[in-house]
């Protein structure tokens, strides 16, 4: 898969470099992303990440589309540098003129969730659950406190878990 990546984002640097006549530096490519996000360029840092889910669910069009997609980022960056918009006119020349696909700003890919544990913690006063994060409850064994926003009560834990 990793392979398919390198070359792809390769052929996207070469299609560049022949419509705008100059040589662009090549970036860190990573297959370090997970979420929602299909790639993300860091132009600063001249890096591309890619999710490798989403890219082994929808390879064809995310060789086609997400890979181009980033890759303008940087080129757009290298040419006009750091006063642009992230999807403006400059970055949308080169979606439409170089790679010749439309700007999409986002894909269309399905995501699966993943599923997260809740620690239940309530009110004595209203006895409404408050669902915390695994990092929100770490805090609370930490000595945090949390309380309630009508009584000011301290938010006891229930010993009660929830997967969502």
């Amino acid at each position: 898969m990793s392979e398919l990546l390198d070359t792809r984002v390769e052929s996207c640097f070469q299609q560049a470099e022949s419509f705008f006549k100059r040589s662009f530096k090549r970036p860190v490519v990573s297959l370090k992303l997970r979420g929602q996000k299909a790639g993300v360029a860091h132009l600063h840092e001249n890096m591309l990440r890619f999710n490798p889910q989403l890219m082994s669910e929808n390879t064809e069009d995310f060789l086609k589309q997400t890979v181009p997609h980033e890759v303008a980022h940087l080129v757009a960056h290298q040419i006009f540098g750091d006063s642009i918009q992230p999807h403006g006119e400059e970055w949308q020349l080169i979606m439409r003129g170089v790679y010749e696909l439309p700007p999409h700003r986002c894909h269309n890919y399905e995501v699966k969730r993943r599923r997260v544990t809740r620690y239940i913690y309530r009110c004595p006063c209203a006895g409404s659950d408050f669902p915390f994060s695994a990092q929100r409850h770490g805090m609370v064994r930490q000595g945090r406190r949390y309380l309630c926003r009508r009584c000011r009560n301290m938010l006891v834990f229930t010993g009660e878990t929830r997967v969502e």
